[in-house]
């Protein structure tokens, strides 16, 4: 047996007003169970979720089984193909309204990850389920400094009613601890990032943001403490910490990049708090970019991810889409609106396309992030015309399962199926889930 020192799993880099988790290392692990720790990496989820459902028709594909072709919707992500299966056949019954009238978009979204059916209420009486991340970071949440991460891109709606009869809190978050106790996201870069790597012991907000005022760069607090460590480490763990702080220190300067910039909501022209970026885009890359180091570095293993609030009417004249995305979801069957709505759908693919990117192209170990990551996209309506609850879109990618597949189920399969076989294959042992009826034996076969 080597008489190399060991470096500890969760060695810390610790400087002045700073935290920095460092992601698995060679060095960390002694040699004689190199082999078998590096095989039996922890496994991650990432939820992606895009807002106001997906056109059908061109989301779905029309053949089943492998080696299908593309639709629209789906080529923006056609690179990893071979990573990822598109599951068809899912539905929300707790979605429907079940007597309780109008409000689609709160049900849907509440019932996204719960298979609950939310109370419809406008006040503070809300009542919905625990939500899948949860359940998994329950079981999952003590091997790690944070036992999830929320993320979105827009601030939530605070006051009164977002759907018809339903509480903004709904559509506000995918993310519920218990049936009454929902997980706000957090939609600044900065606030994730000083969550991530930000000073821990320092409990007064204002102190804390007078500190890092101080400092040049969050790294400059650890690079002696780097430069110690690193004598330590083989070559391929010297490479992976500097690729590991090069990208800390680009997301930084991103952030800091958007610090100087302000933004306003034409509807309300209220003033989005400073550090979001103008760029849908950039912002979008820059929250996935800070989720990736979060699970690199072990910070986390759970992650949901909003690309918008349920209801969302973000325009998109970037891409030539200067209507509100949730009118344009109601087309009525306009064809001018319909193309409008898949340009809308092929932009939100691309970001999920970037997730994609991002992990395949961070090591763990022999492998990849995606390789130990299953990431589920989709929304929780199908057809937005219709509010369609009964035929859902669904991608699962990565944590090692076959891709290049479309995996149809019987109709009207319980969305919550899916959600329990996710959860078998991150090794948590539940029997039943919202209103599973049981696995699907496909997406593991």
């Amino acid at each position: 047996m080597s008489k190399q020192p060991v470096l500890n799993r969760r060695t810390l880099l610790r400087g002045l007003g700073a935290t920095i988790t460092l992601p698995l290392m060679e060095s960390m692990i002694p040699s004689a169970f190199a082999t078998a720790v590096m095989e039996s990496r922890p496994k991650r989820l990432s939820v992606f979720y895009i807002p106001n459902g997906l056109r059908m028709p061109q989301f779905t594909p029309a053949e089943a089984g492998e080696n299908y072709a593309l639709t629209p919707i789906l080529e923006p992500i056609a690179r990893h193909k071979e990573k990822f299966s598109v599951i068809s056949g899912l539905a929300h019954y707790n979605a429907n309204a079940l007597g309780d009238g109008p409000g689609s978009h709160g049900r849907s979204c509440g019932a996204y990850l719960t298979g609950a059916h939310p109370k419809r209420t406008e006040g503070a009486d809300i009542l919905c389920g625990i939500s899948m991340d949860q359940v998994l970071a329950n079981h999952l949440g003590h091997h790690t400094q944070l036992a999830s991460l929320e993320l979105g891109i827009e601030p939530p709606s605070l006051l009164g009613s977002c759907d018809i009869g339903y509480s903004c809190t709904y559509t506000n978050t995918l993310s519920w601890r218990s049936p009454t106790s929902p997980l706000p996201v957090v939609v600044k870069p900065s606030d994730v990032f000083e969550r991530l790597f930000g000073d821990t012991t320092v409990l007064d907000e204002k102190s804390r943001k007078a500190q890092l005022a101080t400092k040049a760069s969050i790294l400059d607090f650890v690079l002696e403490d780097a430069s110690r460590l690193s004598p330590r480490l083989g070559m391929n763990d010297r490479r992976k910490m500097e690729e590991y702080l090069d990208s800390i220190r680009t997301v930084e300067l991103r952030i800091q990049k958007a610090s100087q910039q302000v933004q306003q909501v034409d509807t309300s022209h209220v003033q989005l708090p400073v550090g979001i970026p103008e760029s849908f885009e950039e912002h979008v890359r820059l929250m996935i970019d800070l989720q990736v180091l979060a699970l690199q570095s072990d910070m986390t293993r759970i992650s949901t991810f909003m690309l918008g609030r349920e209801l969302s009417n973000r325009a998109y004249a970037e891409i030539g889409v200067p209507d509100a995305h949730h009118s344009l979801s109601h087309h009525g069957g306009d064809e001018e609106k319909i193309a409008k709505l898949v340009k809308i759908n092929r932009l939100h693919m691309e970001q999920f396309g970037y997730l994609l990117d991002r992990l395949s192209a961070t090591a763990d170990g022999e492998r990849t992030l995606l390789d130990s990551t299953l990431v589920m996209g989709g929304a929780s309506l199908g057809e937005p015309n219709d509010h369609d609850n009964m035929n859902l879109p669904a991608i699962v990618a990565g944590g090692g399962l076959r891709g290049n597949r479309h995996i149809v189920e019987s109709k009207h399969t319980p969305m919550s199926n899916l959600m329990l076989s996710l959860m078998h294959e991150m090794g948590v042992p539940v029997d039943s889930f919202g209103d599973s009826t049981g696995v699907i034996n496909a997406l593991s076969a």
